[in-house]
């Protein structure tokens, strides 16, 4: 079940890892990244396709008031995508790092869409949604699959 579907959770933002679709991760070389996590988060509704790839997951972490869902996709959407970025960020002024990615653009031809959710606390003494649990999943989902993270409301490589 989507956590868009759950009235526990509020989606705050989506962003994006694009990567080569040969880099595309199996199933169970997710699951093991996520088990180096830690006990802190919960992995559910994982899924994958018939060749046991990557398609996706629910990753809760109730320290932090914050869960997600990944998604993979991939052809003509992920294609207009990344020219719309590609003519965004060619204007910005970038880093080193930052123009290395950029570099990477142009050979990406799928993606992890990453929705972000906060948990819903009705106590008022309850701290908020930490959005480091967030900043840990897509560093390394970026690195297994040798990806650019995107924050595409600010048009911005993270």
């Amino acid at each position: 079940m989507s956590l868009f579907e759950n009235d526990a959770y509020t989606w705050r933002e989506t962003y994006f890892i694009l990567f080569q679709e040969g880099n595309r991760p199996q199933l169970a070389q997710m699951k093991k990244l996520f088990a180096t996590l830690g006990a802190q988060y919960e992995i559910t509704e994982t899924r994958a396709d018939d060749e046991g790839r990557f398609e996706s997951v629910t990753i809760l972490s109730p320290d932090d008031y914050a869960a997600m869902d990944i998604t993979y996709v991939t052809g003509e959407e992920v294609a207009e995508q990344r020219k719309e970025l590609l003519e965004e960020l060619s204007t910005a002024t970038l880093n080193a790092g930052e123009l290395k990615k950029m570099d990477q653009l142009p050979k990406c031809n799928a993606r992890f869409d990453i929705y972000h959710f906060e948990q819903n606390v009705y106590d008022e003494d309850a701290e908020f949604m930490d959005p480091g649990a967030l900043l840990v999943v897509l560093e390394i989902i970026a690195e297994m699959c040798s990806g650019v993270c995107i924050d595409p409301q600010s048009g911005t490589i993270v």
